[in-house]
């Protein structure tokens, strides 16, 4: 993630995720994408890897 429109690309997609994500924080410098949610980590990763970013979890 080198840019605002790759957070905004991220958060467009997080979002059609509903009520199952709860908080969503994006740190463009770090390429940094925290989601708060009750969804697995497999499903999280798969919903960012349709921005066309490679993703991978941290913790």
């Amino acid at each position: 993630m080198t840019c605002e429109g790759c957070a905004n690309a991220a958060r467009k997609v997080l979002s059609k995720l509903g009520a199952d994500v709860s908080d969503i924080r994006i740190d463009v410098d770090a390429q940094r994408v925290t989601v708060e949610t009750t969804l697995p980590a497999d499903s999280i990763l798969a919903t960012l890897e349709k921005t066309g970013k490679k993703c991978k979890r941290i913790s």
